[in-house]
């Protein structure tokens, strides 16, 4: 069985959320509100922050449903 999967990007990192294991506690929401708005679709935006405050923030996930890998130079890094 696929889990489903969601990738929002602003150029220099990509956040990936996977809704199916998240655990909804809010720490997203709460820790960095300007990208992670559930009342706004898509509710990840991450143009609203520089990168290493959202690289910062999705690192406190924890369940894993949030990750993230950088977008360098036609490669990509992933980084939970």
């Amino acid at each position: 069985m696929s889990q489903k999967t969601f990738t929002y990007s602003n150029g220099e990192v990509t956040v990936v959320w996977k809704p199916d294991i998240c655990k909804h506690t809010g720490i997203c929401v709460h820790g960095l509100p300007a990208v992670f708005d559930t009342k706004r679709r898509p509710w990840i935006d991450t143009s609203q922050s520089d990168t290493l405050q959202i690289i910062e923030q999705v690192k406190k996930c924890p369940s894993g449903a949030l990750s993230y890998f950088m977008n360098e130079s036609g490669t990509d890094q992933f980084i939970k």
